[in-house]
């Protein structure tokens, strides 16, 4: 069955990250707002991937001098998400 979550990232340039899931493999990841380019790329690459590695390889990764990137919300938003759907 598949998992649908909203987030909204803080700190980075992107408004919203819109996850599906199925299981613990990530279906689809779309961002508003941010490096298009750059967050398409993101999206296609870690499509079929498990959601603990995703977080595993993006978890930290800064954007600049900011201390968080729209890869490390991503993570964040995968943390959450993983816990709403363990209930």
């Amino acid at each position: 069955m598949s998992e649908k979550m909203t987030y909204y990232p803080e700190g980075v340039c992107s408004m919203m990250i819109e996850i599906e899931t199925e299981g613990d493999v990530i279906k689809d990841v779309q961002f508003t707002g941010g490096c298009n380019g750059n967050l398409s790329g993101i999206s296609q690459l870690i499509k079929g991937m498990k959601i603990d590695d995703v977080i595993e390889k993006l978890e930290g990764t800064t954007c600049g001098t900011k201390s968080t990137s729209c890869p490390d919300q991503l993570a964040k938003a995968l943390k959450e998400h993983k816990a709403n759907i363990a209930g």
